[in-house]
Protein backbone atom coordinates (compact mmCIF):
# COMPACT_ATOMS: atom_id res chain seq x y z
CA UNK A 1 0.00 0.00 0.00
CA UNK A 2 1.64 3.02 -1.10
CA UNK A 3 -1.25 6.23 -0.48
CA UNK A 4 -1.90 8.06 2.53
CA UNK A 5 -4.84 10.95 2.02
CA UNK A 6 -4.89 13.93 4.38
CA UNK A 7 -8.33 15.18 4.76
CA UNK A 8 -11.32 12.73 4.70
CA UNK A 9 -13.99 15.27 4.46
CA UNK A 10 -16.75 16.07 2.18
CA UNK A 11 -14.61 14.87 -1.14
CA UNK A 12 -11.87 13.61 0.88
CA UNK A 13 -13.99 10.67 1.76
CA UNK A 14 -14.38 9.62 -2.13
CA UNK A 15 -10.10 9.46 -2.14
CA UNK A 16 -10.44 7.28 0.44
CA UNK A 17 -12.40 4.74 -0.88
CA UNK A 18 -11.08 4.75 -4.25
CA UNK A 19 -7.72 4.19 -3.12
CA UNK A 20 -8.69 1.50 -0.41
CA UNK A 21 -10.68 -0.54 -3.31
CA UNK A 22 -7.52 0.10 -5.30
CA UNK A 23 -5.60 -1.96 -2.64
CA UNK A 24 -3.68 1.10 -2.18
CA UNK A 25 -4.60 3.04 1.00
CA UNK A 26 -1.87 3.03 3.50
CA UNK A 27 -3.16 5.60 6.03
CA UNK A 28 -5.44 8.45 6.63
CA UNK A 29 -4.61 12.01 8.30
CA UNK A 30 -8.14 13.36 9.84
CA UNK A 31 -8.56 16.25 12.53
CA UNK A 32 -12.64 16.03 13.07
CA UNK A 33 -12.90 13.15 15.76
CA UNK A 34 -16.42 11.76 14.65
CA UNK A 35 -14.56 11.19 10.92
CA UNK A 36 -11.58 9.43 13.09
CA UNK A 37 -14.07 7.16 14.19
CA UNK A 38 -16.02 6.68 11.02
CA UNK A 39 -12.66 6.07 9.26
CA UNK A 40 -11.23 3.50 12.58
CA UNK A 41 -14.89 1.61 11.46
CA UNK A 42 -14.63 1.06 8.11
CA UNK A 43 -11.35 0.87 7.66
CA UNK A 44 -9.97 -1.14 10.51
CA UNK A 45 -6.55 -2.21 8.92
CA UNK A 46 -5.43 1.73 7.34
CA UNK A 47 -3.55 3.92 10.61
CA UNK A 48 -5.55 6.85 11.44
CA UNK A 49 -4.00 10.42 12.53
CA UNK A 50 -4.72 13.26 14.20
CA UNK A 51 -2.28 15.68 12.72
CA UNK A 52 -1.28 15.38 9.26
CA UNK A 53 2.50 15.78 10.24
CA UNK A 54 2.65 12.24 11.53
CA UNK A 55 1.55 10.72 8.39
CA UNK A 56 4.12 12.63 6.18
CA UNK A 57 6.43 10.86 8.40
CA UNK A 58 5.66 7.47 7.84
CA UNK A 59 6.64 5.47 5.04
CA UNK A 60 3.82 5.91 2.41
CA UNK A 61 4.86 6.87 -1.21
CA UNK A 62 2.85 9.49 -1.94
CA UNK A 63 0.34 11.78 -0.09
CA UNK A 64 -3.65 12.28 -1.49
CA UNK A 65 -4.80 15.76 -0.47
CA UNK A 66 -7.78 16.86 0.13
CA UNK A 67 -8.05 19.74 2.58
CA UNK A 68 -10.25 22.63 2.45
CA UNK A 69 -8.84 24.32 -0.49
CA UNK A 70 -6.88 27.57 1.16
CA UNK A 71 -4.81 24.95 2.57
CA UNK A 72 -3.93 23.41 -0.31
CA UNK A 73 -0.76 24.89 -0.77
CA UNK A 74 0.63 24.47 3.06
CA UNK A 75 -0.42 20.92 2.89
CA UNK A 76 1.40 20.13 -0.35
CA UNK A 77 4.41 22.15 0.24
CA UNK A 78 5.01 19.99 3.24
CA UNK A 79 4.05 16.90 1.44
CA UNK A 80 6.48 17.51 -1.46
CA UNK A 81 9.41 18.59 1.02
CA UNK A 82 8.85 15.77 3.05
CA UNK A 83 9.61 13.66 -0.42
CA UNK A 84 6.59 12.18 -1.22
CA UNK A 85 4.60 12.15 -4.42
CA UNK A 86 1.92 14.69 -4.33
CA UNK A 87 -2.04 14.46 -5.24
CA UNK A 88 -4.17 17.62 -4.72
CA UNK A 89 -7.58 18.30 -5.48
CA UNK A 90 -8.24 21.08 -7.59
CA UNK A 91 -7.14 24.07 -7.14
CA UNK A 92 -3.28 23.33 -6.55
CA UNK A 93 -3.35 26.77 -4.86
CA UNK A 94 -5.51 30.08 -4.49
CA UNK A 95 -2.44 32.24 -5.85
CA UNK A 96 -0.64 31.96 -8.91
CA UNK A 97 2.71 32.55 -7.27
CA UNK A 98 2.31 29.86 -4.39
CA UNK A 99 1.25 27.54 -7.76
CA UNK A 100 4.73 27.85 -8.88
CA UNK A 101 6.26 27.34 -6.08
CA UNK A 102 4.72 23.85 -5.53
CA UNK A 103 6.14 23.08 -9.17
CA UNK A 104 9.28 24.23 -8.57
CA UNK A 105 9.25 22.28 -5.23
CA UNK A 106 8.30 19.25 -6.89
CA UNK A 107 10.82 19.49 -10.05
CA UNK A 108 13.66 20.13 -7.85
CA UNK A 109 12.45 17.18 -5.75
CA UNK A 110 12.11 14.66 -8.42
CA UNK A 111 8.40 14.36 -7.31
CA UNK A 112 4.99 13.45 -9.16
CA UNK A 113 2.33 16.54 -8.77
CA UNK A 114 -1.23 16.02 -9.66
CA UNK A 115 -3.93 18.16 -9.48
CA UNK A 116 -7.11 16.58 -9.08
CA UNK A 117 -8.53 17.96 -12.63
CA UNK A 118 -11.37 15.34 -12.12
CA UNK A 119 -13.11 16.29 -15.40
CA UNK A 120 -10.18 15.18 -17.84
CA UNK A 121 -10.48 11.92 -16.65
CA UNK A 122 -13.98 11.89 -17.87
CA UNK A 123 -14.58 9.50 -20.76
CA UNK A 124 -17.13 11.76 -22.71
CA UNK A 125 -14.17 14.64 -22.55
CA UNK A 126 -11.27 12.45 -23.69
CA UNK A 127 -13.86 11.10 -26.56
CA UNK A 128 -14.46 15.15 -27.08
CA UNK A 129 -10.95 15.66 -27.40
CA UNK A 130 -10.25 13.01 -29.84
CA UNK A 131 -13.28 13.92 -31.77
CA UNK A 132 -12.73 18.13 -31.84
CA UNK A 133 -8.74 17.14 -32.93
CA UNK A 134 -10.05 14.77 -35.74
CA UNK A 135 -11.86 18.31 -37.10
CA UNK A 136 -15.07 16.09 -37.84
CA UNK A 137 -16.82 19.05 -36.57
CA UNK A 138 -14.68 21.61 -39.18
CA UNK A 139 -12.42 24.74 -37.31
CA UNK A 140 -12.98 25.25 -33.58
CA UNK A 141 -15.37 28.56 -33.46
CA UNK A 142 -16.56 28.86 -29.50
CA UNK A 143 -17.18 26.37 -26.39
CA UNK A 144 -19.94 27.44 -23.69
CA UNK A 145 -19.80 25.60 -20.59
CA UNK A 146 -22.60 26.06 -17.49
CA UNK A 147 -22.30 24.48 -14.11
CA UNK A 148 -25.05 25.59 -12.05
CA UNK A 149 -27.10 24.95 -9.49
CA UNK A 150 -28.13 26.15 -5.69
CA UNK A 151 -24.83 24.49 -4.32
CA UNK A 152 -23.16 24.32 -0.99
CA UNK A 153 -21.71 28.16 -0.87
CA UNK A 154 -18.50 28.45 0.65
CA UNK A 155 -16.96 31.20 2.76
CA UNK A 156 -13.19 31.67 1.66
CA UNK A 157 -13.32 31.44 -2.22
CA UNK A 158 -15.80 32.62 -4.84
CA UNK A 159 -17.87 30.43 -6.87
CA UNK A 160 -15.62 30.54 -9.54
CA UNK A 161 -12.60 28.92 -7.72
CA UNK A 162 -15.07 26.16 -6.42
CA UNK A 163 -16.95 25.52 -9.62
CA UNK A 164 -15.21 26.68 -12.15
CA UNK A 165 -11.82 24.92 -11.79
CA UNK A 166 -12.57 21.82 -13.84
CA UNK A 167 -14.36 23.93 -16.25
CA UNK A 168 -11.30 25.84 -17.28
CA UNK A 169 -8.80 23.22 -16.86
CA UNK A 170 -10.99 21.15 -19.77
CA UNK A 171 -11.54 23.89 -21.96
CA UNK A 172 -7.76 24.71 -22.26
CA UNK A 173 -7.41 21.03 -22.62
CA UNK A 174 -10.32 20.75 -25.38
CA UNK A 175 -8.73 24.03 -26.67
CA UNK A 176 -5.22 22.99 -26.79
CA UNK A 177 -3.69 26.15 -25.30
CA UNK A 178 -4.00 29.30 -22.61
CA UNK A 179 -6.45 31.91 -23.43
CA UNK A 180 -4.35 34.95 -24.71
CA UNK A 181 -7.71 37.26 -22.70
CA UNK A 182 -9.32 36.66 -20.22
CA UNK A 183 -12.34 38.81 -19.45
CA UNK A 184 -14.79 38.25 -15.98
CA UNK A 185 -18.04 39.93 -14.42
CA UNK A 186 -19.67 38.62 -11.55
CA UNK A 187 -22.37 39.28 -8.73
CA UNK A 188 -22.25 39.18 -5.15
CA UNK A 189 -25.46 38.23 -3.45
CA UNK A 190 -24.87 36.28 0.27
CA UNK A 191 -21.86 37.56 1.39
CA UNK A 192 -19.54 40.60 0.79
CA UNK A 193 -16.23 39.81 -1.24
CA UNK A 194 -17.59 36.50 -2.26
CA UNK A 195 -19.25 36.16 -5.76
CA UNK A 196 -22.24 34.37 -5.90
CA UNK A 197 -22.05 34.34 -9.46
CA UNK A 198 -19.91 34.65 -12.20
CA UNK A 199 -19.09 34.75 -16.03
CA UNK A 200 -16.31 34.11 -18.22
CA UNK A 201 -15.23 34.73 -21.31
CA UNK A 202 -11.57 33.21 -22.88
CA UNK A 203 -10.03 34.27 -26.13
CA UNK A 204 -7.56 32.02 -27.90
CA UNK A 205 -5.72 31.82 -31.22
CA UNK A 206 -7.36 31.91 -34.96
CA UNK A 207 -10.33 33.73 -33.10
CA UNK A 208 -11.58 30.86 -30.93
CA UNK A 209 -13.58 31.85 -27.62
CA UNK A 210 -14.98 30.28 -24.84
CA UNK A 211 -17.80 31.15 -22.21
CA UNK A 212 -18.42 30.13 -19.02
CA UNK A 213 -21.29 30.67 -16.51
CA UNK A 214 -21.28 29.12 -12.92
CA UNK A 215 -23.62 29.51 -10.08
CA UNK A 216 -24.34 28.46 -6.69
CA UNK A 217 -27.93 30.49 -6.83
CA UNK A 218 -29.47 28.52 -9.51
CA UNK A 219 -33.01 27.08 -9.02
CA UNK A 220 -31.57 23.71 -10.65
CA UNK A 221 -28.90 22.00 -11.77
CA UNK A 222 -27.33 22.54 -15.01
CA UNK A 223 -23.76 21.06 -16.42
CA UNK A 224 -23.79 21.62 -20.48
CA UNK A 225 -20.61 21.81 -22.10
CA UNK A 226 -21.34 23.00 -26.15
CA UNK A 227 -18.72 23.11 -28.77
CA UNK A 228 -19.99 25.00 -32.31
CA UNK A 229 -17.67 24.40 -35.44
CA UNK A 230 -17.75 25.43 -38.73
CA UNK A 231 -19.21 22.10 -40.14
CA UNK A 232 -21.43 20.15 -36.85
CA UNK A 233 -21.59 20.84 -33.22
CA UNK A 234 -21.47 18.53 -29.87
CA UNK A 235 -23.36 18.90 -26.18
CA UNK A 236 -22.34 16.83 -23.28
CA UNK A 237 -24.72 16.52 -20.73
CA UNK A 238 -22.38 15.77 -17.78
CA UNK A 239 -25.74 14.94 -15.48
CA UNK A 240 -26.46 12.07 -18.11
CA UNK A 241 -22.82 11.71 -19.23
CA UNK A 242 -23.95 11.62 -23.20
CA UNK A 243 -22.56 13.85 -25.82
CA UNK A 244 -24.98 14.12 -28.54
CA UNK A 245 -23.59 15.14 -32.47
CA UNK A 246 -25.65 17.98 -33.93
CA UNK A 247 -25.46 17.75 -37.85
CA UNK A 248 -26.13 21.40 -38.30
CA UNK A 249 -24.57 24.66 -39.40
CA UNK A 250 -24.98 27.76 -40.73
CA UNK A 251 -23.77 27.38 -44.44
CA UNK A 252 -21.48 30.51 -46.58
CA UNK A 253 -25.00 31.46 -48.07
CA UNK A 254 -26.24 32.30 -44.44
CA UNK A 255 -28.81 29.18 -44.81
CA UNK A 256 -29.50 26.71 -42.04
CA UNK A 257 -28.07 22.81 -42.60
CA UNK A 258 -30.00 20.51 -40.63
CA UNK A 259 -29.62 16.76 -40.79
CA UNK A 260 -30.78 15.92 -37.55
CA UNK A 261 -28.45 15.02 -34.58
CA UNK A 262 -27.30 11.83 -32.91
CA UNK A 263 -25.76 10.26 -29.29
CA UNK A 264 -22.26 9.67 -30.25
CA UNK A 265 -21.26 8.29 -26.67
CA UNK A 266 -22.59 7.54 -23.54
CA UNK A 267 -20.20 7.24 -20.58
CA UNK A 268 -20.36 4.81 -17.36
CA UNK A 269 -16.93 4.49 -16.19
CA UNK A 270 -16.18 6.16 -12.64
CA UNK A 271 -13.49 9.27 -13.65
CA UNK A 272 -12.38 9.09 -9.76
CA UNK A 273 -11.13 5.50 -10.26
CA UNK A 274 -9.39 6.37 -13.44
CA UNK A 275 -7.94 9.78 -12.20
CA UNK A 276 -6.51 7.78 -9.06
CA UNK A 277 -5.31 4.59 -11.44
CA UNK A 278 -3.70 7.26 -13.85
CA UNK A 279 -2.00 8.66 -10.42
CA UNK A 280 -0.96 5.49 -9.27
CA UNK A 281 0.43 4.47 -12.69
CA UNK A 282 2.74 8.25 -12.45
CA UNK A 283 4.15 6.97 -9.48
CA UNK A 284 5.31 3.68 -10.62
CA UNK A 285 6.23 4.40 -13.83
CA UNK A 286 7.50 7.83 -12.94
CA UNK A 287 5.71 9.80 -15.30
CA UNK A 288 4.01 13.09 -16.28
CA UNK A 289 0.75 13.03 -15.64
CA UNK A 290 -2.51 14.41 -17.55
CA UNK A 291 -3.09 17.34 -15.30
CA UNK A 292 0.48 18.06 -13.78
CA UNK A 293 1.33 20.56 -11.96
CA UNK A 294 2.65 22.84 -14.60
CA UNK A 295 -0.73 22.39 -16.75
CA UNK A 296 -2.58 23.67 -13.25
CA UNK A 297 -0.44 26.99 -13.73
CA UNK A 298 -2.77 28.04 -16.49
CA UNK A 299 -5.51 26.75 -14.60
CA UNK A 300 -4.59 29.21 -11.78
CA UNK A 301 -3.55 32.22 -14.44
CA UNK A 302 -7.04 32.43 -16.08
CA UNK A 303 -8.41 32.40 -12.28
CA UNK A 304 -6.02 34.44 -10.90
CA UNK A 305 -7.31 37.30 -14.08
CA UNK A 306 -10.62 36.82 -13.29
CA UNK A 307 -10.30 37.18 -10.08
CA UNK A 308 -8.32 40.89 -10.42
CA UNK A 309 -11.10 41.65 -12.40
CA UNK A 310 -13.95 40.47 -10.14
CA UNK A 311 -12.36 43.01 -7.38
CA UNK A 312 -12.22 45.85 -9.80
CA UNK A 313 -15.36 45.81 -10.89
CA UNK A 314 -16.24 45.91 -6.71
CA UNK A 315 -14.35 48.58 -6.33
Amino acid sequence: MTVGVIGAGNWGKNLVRTFYRLGELAGVAEIHRETQKMLMTEYANVAVYQEFERLLKSDVQAIAIATPAHTHYEVAREALLAGKDVFVEKPLALSLVEAEELVDIAEQKGRILMVGHLLLYQPAVQWMKRYIESRAIGRLAFLSQERLKLGRVRSVENVLWSFGVHDIAVLLYLVGEKPLRVRAVGQRVLQEGIEDDVYVHLAFSDGVQAHLHVSWLWPEPRRLLTVVGSKGMLTYNELEQKVVLHKKRVTSDLNIYDKGSDMVFEGNDEPLLLECRHFLECVAQRKKPLSDGRSALDVIEVLENAGKQLKEDQL
